[in-house]
């Protein structure tokens, strides 16, 4: 169960780190970037870290886990095992989920006549 905690504190600390993205910008900015980053920001932070694929990222890993305990430890911590399975699938939705959400902060800044390059 120690193991699980480190996880949880960082799928926590990585909640909102996508929609706070700071994109490169090859060129000069105008005045008006750091409302237009921070527009840009607020749109990428209104998407839901969690949904119908995160439910089955989270079913997959624990799946996985119990399938595994029942075969290499004879089924004594299957409990345990799906429990860490259904927290790695968490993990990579929220890896995924703050991926997109700096897309959204690259593409909403390129919209905005940014040269966005990184």
């Amino acid at each position: 169960m120690a193991s699980i905690v480190p996880i949880v504190f960082l799928v926590g600390a990585c909640a909102n780190s996508g929609a706070n993205y700071t994109p490169v910008i090859d060129g000069p900015v105008g005045p008006n970037y750091n409302a237009d980053l921070a527009e840009c920001q607020a749109l990428a932070a209104s998407q839901p870290l969690a949904d119908g694929k995160t439910a089955g990222s989270i079913a997959v890993g624990a799946g996985v886990g119990a399938a595994t305990s029942a075969i290499l430890d004879d089924g004594d911590s299957i409990g345990e095992a799906a429990a860490v399975g259904a927290l790695g699938g968490l993990t990579s939705s929220a890896v995924q989920k703050n991926a997109q959400r700096e897309s959204i902060v690259r593409n909403c800044m390129r919209g905005r006549g940014y040269n966005v390059v990184g």
